[in-house]
C-alpha cells in the first residue's frame, strides 16, 4: 500500500512538472582577459520520454550546457539561473548531492569515448563499478548486471569483452561501452554530448539506432548535444539552435527543418549537402562565430546574418510566435523562410 501510494506520488509529480525544466541558465567564465559569457538566458524543457537536439557551431555553449547541469563546469566556471528536475532544483548543488544524482538518475555519455575510459582498467571493472558505488551490488550481481547491459547495447561476445582493456576496442565499440556504462542505473535522463563525432558513418548509424532503440525500451528521456543535423533530424522530438551561448530558435524537429524561422537555422539547414541537388557548391554561413570576450552590439549572428537591419543592434528577445515555438529575431517569419 505504501509502495502503491509512492508510485501514485511519483506519477502526480511527473504530471504537474516536465522532467527538466531550466530557465535562464547563464554560465561564465572568470579569464585574465576578462569575463566570458559562455551561455546567456537558456529556457528550455524535456519531458519524460522525450529527446532534445541542441545544436549549432563549435564554440555556440552546446557542451557548457550539459557541464552546468552535470555540475561539471571548470574552476573559473559559474552558473546561475534555474534548472530543475522531477520538480527540484539541481544547480549548483553540492557534490555530495551531486554524486548521488549523477549516474543514477542523470548519466552522461562524453564526447571521445577513448579519453573517457580509463585505459589502465579492464572495462569490466569500470562497468562493475557504477553498478556497486550507486546501487549497492555485490560483485557478482554487478558482474552479471554489467554483461547484461554490454548484450543490451549490442556488444559481441559481451561476457568476454568484459576482461579487455580500452584499446582492445575499436572506436564503436568503445562509445557501446560508454553508452551502456550511462545505461546501467537506468538513469530518468542521458546527456549525449557529440556522441558520433570520432565514428565513421556506419557506426553513426548505428548508435543513432541503438539509441533510439534504447529510449524506447528504458523510456530515458535524452539531450543530443550535436553539430550533426541529420543526427538530430534522424532522434530528436524538439530541437534547440544555439548561437554564441543564446537561443536562436526553439521547437519540434519537424518544425524547425521544415519550417525554419531564423536566417541561423536556415544557414545551418542550407550547409547540409543533399543528394537531391545537382548544383555541387556547398552553401556556406559567411564569416566565423564571434569571440565570446567581445560579442557584437545587438544580436550575435548580426555580422553574419543576410537579413540584418538597422534593428538588429538591439538584442532580440526570445519571444513566442507559434504553439511551441520560439525564435529570436526581429524579421518576420515569412522574411525569413
Amino acid at each position: 500500500m505504501i509502495a502503491k501510494h509512492a508510485e501514485q506520488k511519483g506519477n502526480n509529480l511527473r504530471a504537474l512538472h516536465p522532467l527538466l525544466s531550466v530557465t535562464d541558465l547563464n554560465v561564465r567564465f572568470a579569464t585574465e582577459e576578462g569575463e566570458v559569457t559562455a551561455m546567456n538566458a537558456l529556457t528550455f524543457t524535456v519531458e519524460q520520454g522525450e529527446t532534445l537536439g541542441i545544436v549549432g557551431e563549435s564554440g555556440s555553449g552546446k557542451s557548457q550546457t550539459a557541464f552546468a547541469l552535470m555540475g561539471l563546469l571548470a574552476a573559473n566556471g559559474q552558473a546561475s539561473g534555474s534548472a530543475r528536475f522531477m520538480g527540484h532544483e539541481i544547480l549548483n548543488l553540492p557534490e555530495k548531492s551531486l554524486n548521488r544524482l549523477r549516474a543514477k538518475e542523470i548519466a552522461m555519455i562524453f564526447q571521445d569515448p577513448m579519453t573517457s575510459l580509463n585505459p589502465y582498467m579492464r572495462v569490466g571493472e569500470q562497468l562493475m563499478e557504477v553498478l556497486m558505488f550507486h546501487q549497492g551490488c555485490s560483485r557478482s550481481e554487478a558482474f552479471d548486471g554489467a554483461v547484461n547491459m554490454l548484450d543490451a547495447v549490442r556488444m559481441p561476445e559481451a561476457r568476454q569483452r568484459m576482461k579487455m582493456y580500452p584499446h582492445e576496442f575499436s572506436g564503436g565499440m568503445r562509445q557501446r561501452v560508454m553508452i551502456a556504462m550511462a545505461l546501467l542505473c537506468q538513469p530518468k535522463l542521458l546527456i549525449a554530448d557529440e556522441p558520433t563525432t570520432a565514428l565513421d558513418v556506419t557506426v553513426q548509424a548505428q548508435m543513432m539506432m541503438l539509441l533510439a532503440d534504447l529510449k524506447r525500451e528504458f523510456n530515458t528521456s535524452i539531450i543530443m548535444i550535436t553539430h550533426d543535423l541529420g543526427v538530430v533530424a534522424g532522434i530528436c522530438d524538439k530541437v534547440l539552435v544555439m548561437y554564441a551561448g543564446r537561443t536562436m530558435e526553439y521547437g519540434s524537429a519537424r518544425d524547425v527543418f521544415y519550417r525554419p524561422s531564423h536566417p541561423y537555422s536556415v544557414g545551418l539547414l542550407n550547409a547540409v549537402p543533399r543528394l537531391d541537388v545537382s548544383d555541387e557548391t556547398l552553401a556556406t554561413i559567411p564569416g566565423n562565430p564571434p569571440n565570446l570576450l567581445h560579442l557584437p552590439q545587438g544580436c550575435p549572428f548580426l555580422p553574419r546574418c543576410p537579413y540584418a537591419m538597422e534593428r538588429c543592434k538591439e538584442v532580440p528577445a526570445l519571444t513566442s510566435f507559434d504553439a511551441g515555438r520560439m525564435r529570436a529575431c526581429f524579421r518576420a517569419v515569412e522574411e525569413v523562410l
